[in-house]
């Protein structure tokens, strides 16, 4: 019986490839036998780098891939049930840091909105007061004509002595009276073209009202008479037998 060899289709093209090379390098050997030992070497480095290669991409292919789940990395291509214990110890703990930045940066942001309504946006905050003062005064004949022309008066807070601080606060003071009423006592500097005066406001909150009530908002100006724009006498409540009566 004969049996017939047959070569492997893969082998073929590697074997037309080699035979080829080796006759063009005889040939070039008959031409010039200097170059004879240097193709031969070129020949079994291109076929010792293919049979590295396919090793190497056949090694790698086998290799199972590392799955990207971790306390700092976890991009959340598996489920949960995928997960070994100790992933899922890195997830939940990663969840958990995540969860407490969001709640962190919440309470942060209503904090700031909370400052920003209490000292600036509300009525009842002494900023706003502040600005409702100086506009009475800039309104009121009387005080342009003592420190001039409207647009020309600037209104500021007490010096602080330093240098670097741009920001003069306003003097201000709350409290409460024996009837436990709010009372707001705000000072600041006003100047004109023509002079220079401080102003004086004294607010009452009462019980049954959430603003602020004028007590007093005038202006002192040094050469002449006071400027008063709001006066209330506050009345006392009767007292009989120590008990108090409105």
């Amino acid at each position: 019986m004969h049996f017939a060899l047959r070569p492997s289709d893969s082998l073929l093209p590697r074997a037309s490839n080699a035979a080829s090379i080796l006759f063009r390098s005889r040939a070039a050997n008959h031409a010039n036998p200097r170059t004879a030992q240097p193709d031969l070497a070129r020949l079994y480095a291109t076929y010792r780098d293919v049979g590295g290669d396919s090793k190497a991409s056949g090694a790698s292919s086998s290799r199972p891939k590392k799955r990207g789940v971790g306390l700092l990395a976890d991009d959340g291509r598996y489920e949960w049930g995928d997960l070994t214990g100790r992933e899922k110890v890195a997830r939940a703990t990663q969840q958990s840091i995540n969860f407490a930045v969001v709640c962190v940066g919440a309470v942060l942001t209503g904090g700031v909105f909370y400052l920003l309504w209490t000292e600036i946006i509300s009525p009842n905050s002494k900023t706003w007061q502040f600005e409702k003062a100086v506009e009475r005064i800039k309104d009121d004949p009387r005080c342009t004509a003592v420190l001039g022309e409207r647009g020309k008066i600037a209104a500021f807070g007490d010096s602080t002595g330093s240098r670097w601080s741009r920001n003069k606060p306003i003097a201000t003071t709350i409290e409460k009276d024996s009837l436990g009423r709010e009372h707001m006592k705000l000072s600041f500097h006003v100047e004109g073209p023509l002079n220079s005066g401080v102003v004086h406001v004294h607010l009452l909150k009462p019980h049954d009202s959430y603003e602020w009530e004028y007590l007093l908002l005038a202006l002192d100006v040094k050469g002449h008479t006071r400027i008063v724009l709001e006066r209330r006498t506050e009345k006392n409540p009767l007292s009989l037998l120590g008990v108090r009566w409105r």
